[in-house]
């Protein structure tokens, strides 16, 4: 294994041999990175195999996959953060060391202690050639609009802050609103998160955009409208949704007209953010409301497509339906191949770091449910595995406050608010 210091916080590395894991702790290591795709090569120890070694060697561990062409922000925040956060030096590996180093002198770049154009020379230095992540750099600048995630992981939700770095204009995308199902708690700490970055980046919020009625957290959608005067907007067959569990929760007085927003879309709809032209596809399968918001070359698919290595959302619910899910996949795939396309949930398989940034070339070539699917071997694949999953902890609570735009029960004569939810309306749901 041919192993390059860094800096005192930071060795990288080629391929080791999992019993050299027990020698790194002897060393001083108190983590390792793994940055190789399962699979990568044959031979490869493989990420089970390397977290075994590091819980062995009493080392820390993070899984963070990628190759030079799937390298997004959330591999660079994730590797960044793994840094921070390890009480002593910590080895990045990938096959030859050079990816480890690439994330590791992005996130510098980013950050501002490194200038772009130095970022190859320092390669050289050390050893490794980072052409590809100054191209990297390069085309990031080149993305328009600029987007910055934020990965809830109490529900494995990822929220988007959109915006038009001309104009300063932006959209948020898929807020949470928190909420403990066994306190009854709620809190704002994602919105505020959010919140926060928006001042700190001086960004004027436009739009506060739902992809669907969320059937697995709160959307903050009222709330940071209250914060920040912005429109709200879903997709126009909410009011379908809305008939639907306006009978399951017995609330004949509720308004099921989409009233509850600014704006309901209809399929092909366009607004603006700042000078940004965003259009809504009408993506029904997960739900009976769902679409996709494309923006520049970005699209937020939500709960459509995953992570290529997690596959495709439920069609379970009621009104969903995995035909119509496929069909709604084939639109999206039918956008340009180097379109970003950004999901809204992960649920880290393999226990890798939270990602959720891909395009449709990278979809179309590796999605686990998708590269060389017929519309029937999905719809049945898909059928199949809707069976074994449980409802989402949330579904009932959550879709009483999501139909109604986010807005949480009036308080009743003791200055309480109560959530209600029916028995056995979902029947035949997995326990």
């Amino acid at each position: 294994m041919d192993a390059v210091q860094i800096n005192d916080r930071l060795t990288v590395s080629a391929q080791p041999d999992t019993a050299a894991f027990a020698g790194f702790a002897e060393r001083g290591f108190v983590a390792v990175i793994n940055a190789r795709p399962e699979g990568e090569e044959q031979g490869q120890p493989g990420n089970a195999a390397e977290a075994a070694a590091a819980r062995a060697a009493g080392l820390g561990y993070t899984f963070l996959p990628v190759t030079n062409s799937t390298i997004t922000d959330a591999d660079i925040e994730a590797f960044q953060k793994t840094l921070k956060d390890a009480k002593g030096p910590v080895l990045a590996h990938c096959k030859s060391g050079t990816r480890a180093l690439a994330l590791y002198a992005i996130g510098e770049v980013l950050d501002g202690r490194m200038k772009r154009e130095d970022l190859v020379a320092f390669g050289k230095g050390h050893g490794f050639e980072l052409t590809g992540a100054a191209n990297w750099l390069a085309r990031k600048e080149r993305k328009i609009p600029h987007v910055k995630g934020f990965y809830d992981a109490r529900t494995g939700s990822i929220q988007y802050v959109v915006s038009d770095p001309a104009t300063r204009a932006c959209a948020i995308i898929d807020p949470v609103l928190d909420f403990d199902e066994k306190s009854g708690a709620t809190a704002t700490l994602n919105a505020d998160a959010i919140l926060d970055y928006v001042h700190a980046e001086n960004l004027a919020v436009e739009w506060i955009l739902d992809t669907h009625p969320h059937a697995d957290h709160f959307t903050a959608a009222s709330y940071l409208k209250e914060k920040t005067g912005a429109s709200t907007a879903i997709g126009s067959r909410v009011v379908d949704v809305q008939k639907l569990w306006k009978d399951i929760y017995n609330q004949p007085d509720m308004a099921a007209d989409g009233s509850q927003w600014d704006r309901i879309f209809a399929d092909g709809d366009t607004f603006k953010i700042g000078n940004l032209e965003g259009r809504v596809i009408f993506s029904p399968g997960h739900t009976l409301a769902s679409v996709t918001y494309v923006i520049g070359d970005a699209a937020f698919i939500h709960d459509t497509i995953f992570m290529p290595d997690s596959g495709t959302a439920r069609t379970d619910f009621p009104g969903g339906s995995a035909k119509a899910l496929w069909n709604s996949i084939q639109n999206i795939l039918a956008l340009p191949n180097e379109t970003r396309l950004f999901t809204g949930h992960d649920y880290q398989p393999g226990g890798r770091n939270p990602k959720w940034e891909s395009t449709v070339d990278e979809q179309k070539r590796s999605n686990a449910h998708l590269a060389g699917m017929t519309e029937d071997r999905f719809v049945a694949l898909r059928e199949a595995r809707d069976r074994t999953l449980p409802m989402p902890k949330l579904i009932l609570h959550a879709l009483q406050v999501n139909v109604q735009g986010g807005r949480l029960p009036e308080p009743e004569d003791n200055g309480r608010r109560y959530l209600k939810f029916p028995l056995d309306a979902l029947q035949g749901a997995a326990w």
